[in-house]
Parts: structure tokens; C-alpha cells; sequence
């Protein structure tokens, strides 16, 4: 009785059977014959790398914007796939295509430059709540329920529970949470405070005040910190309006030499 064998199935329901145009290729030097085989192939896979885009629709980038992606992975796949290594081609692509996909959301999706190790705890962590969600109702997984399921520590939950709330940027225009009179996030920033460069400046000029002579301390102190114009210091000393001015001036540009000759 004569067996019916069934015909060899790849992994993947849509994966077309380019062995042969695999090894041609291989075959074929650089030119116009070897680019249109190419391009054959490449057109052949593209249903199966526009399904693997597929998988990650639902991570807030565009289906067209994925498939281009898996576009990509697959020409990278094909270019560099070595028929003569006897491993079957889609096994080769998937997890090229996957891998690009995966790349892109790392580099461009990230509103922020997050570290590998950061992003894949934040992944660790979303797979462990979603899963923990189907057997827990009524509250969230506690942070020690994911730890022990993802078989991670606390701390990395935390720092993975911090960058699932990281994807993207808030707004400054956005509105706070309970705020009923439109106040958002820049209305709660700090500006530059000038009087910072006063308190440099006072503390610069403070132990040169200090040495200056007793009269000359008193004059800056009463022109500049008692309001006193040069009239009412000059009554208060017995001395001329011009000599009062004379020693305010002399006493500031000894101060500002001082000064800058201790900061070059």
C-alpha cells in the first residue's frame, strides 16, 4: 500500500518558497539581473513582514509607519541571509524584522533618550501587570506580586513602574490634575532669580568692604544701604558734598580692582 506523504509546510502560513531563488541569488555578481531577483524575493516576504508589523499596532505608531519599518527589516534580512548555512530563511527574518521593529520604537518613539536596560524593565513590568490583571480584580498588582512574577527586584519594578509613565512627554501646556482654572505645568515653573547674582556679588565685596578705612565704610554704608543722598552725608560728617563724592568714587573702583583681580 503505497504512503501519501504530505508536502513540507514552512513555520509561517504566509512564507513563499524562495529556496531556489535564494541560492540563484547567491550565485547571481552585482548587477541588474541580481537586483530584480532581489527585488522578486524582497515582494514574496513582504505579506509576512507587514503581519509582523501587525503585532505592534497597538503601541501608539501608525500601521503604515510599522510596515515601512518591517519593510526595512525584511531588505536587511534578504541581503543578509546565507542560503548555504541550511537554515530556512523565514527563521532568519522574523527575528531580523522584529528586532527592527523593536529598534525604531526604541530610538524614535522615546520622546527622552532611555538607557536598553531601563526600557526592557519597563517591558518586564507591563507584561507581568497585564498578566497579573487576568487573575487579580478589583485593584492593581502591588509591586512586590510583580516583582515575584517577573522574578525581578522591587527596585527594578520601580524603576520600570517610573518609565511606563515616562513614554512620552507632558506638555507644559497641560492642564494639573484637579485644576478648575486652566493652571498648567509652565505656570508652576521657577524663572531665573537676578537677585542670585546680587548675593555673588555681596559676598564677593564683603571682606573688602571690611578692610576698607572706618570713614569710608561709613560713607557706602549710608549712601548705599541708609539712602542717604551726598548732602545729608556730608552734614552728618562735617565734610563737602565733592569730597563725599570724591570718596564714594575712589572707594568703588578700589572695591571693583579688588574684586576682579581675586576672580581672574
Amino acid at each position: 500500500m503505497r504512503t501519501r506523504t504530505s508536502p513540507k509546510r514552512h513555520p509561517h502560513n504566509d512564507a513563499p518558497d524562495t529556496a531556489e531563488a535564494f541560492r540563484r541569488l547567491a550565485a547571481l555578481p552585482p548587477g541588474q539581473r541580481r537586483d530584480t531577483l532581489r527585488a522578486k524575493i524582497v515582494e514574496a516576504w513582504l505579506p509576512m513582514a507587514d503581519r509582523l508589523a501587525g503585532r505592534f499596532r497597538s503601541r501608539g505608531e501608525s500601521l503604515d509607519d510599522l510596515r515601512q519599518v518591517a519593510a526595512l527589516g525584511l531588505v536587511k534580512a534578504v541581503d543578509r541571509y546565507d542560503p548555504e548555512l541550511g537554515n530556512a530563511f523565514e527563521s532568519y527574518a522574523v527575528p531580523t524584522i522584529t528586532g527592527e521593529i523593536k529598534r525604531h520604537f526604541r530610538d524614535h518613539m522615546w520622546t527622552l533618550h532611555v538607557p536598553r536596560r531601563v526600557q526592557d524593565l519597563r517591558n518586564r513590568v507591563r507584561f507581568a501587570t497585564q498578566d497579573l490583571s487576568q487573575t487579580i480584580s478589583g485593584r492593581r498588582p502591588t509591586i512586590a506580586e510583580i516583582a515575584e512574577h517577573a522574578n525581578m527586584t522591587e527596585e527594578d519594578v520601580k524603576v520600570g513602574l517610573e518609565a511606563l509613565e515616562s513614554f512620552t512627554a507632558l506638555s507644559l501646556d497641560a492642564e494639573l490634575p484637579g485644576s478648575e482654572d486652566g493652571y498648567s505645568l509652565s505656570d508652576a515653573l521657577g524663572a531665573p532669580d537676578p537677585a542670585l547674582d546680587i548675593v555673588i556679588d555681596r559676598e564677593a565685596v564683603k571682606p573688602r568692604l571690611q578692610a576698607l578705612p572706618e570713614r569710608e565704610r561709613a560713607i557706602l554704608y549710608m549712601r548705599f544701604f541708609g539712602d542717604m543722598t551726598q548732602s545729608c552725608i556730608a552734614e552728618e560728617l562735617g565734610i563737602s558734598q565733592m569730597h563725599v563724592s570724591r570718596l564714594i568714587s575712589r572707594s568703588c573702583n578700589r572695591l571693583r580692582d579688588q574684586v576682579m583681580r581675586d576672580a581672574a
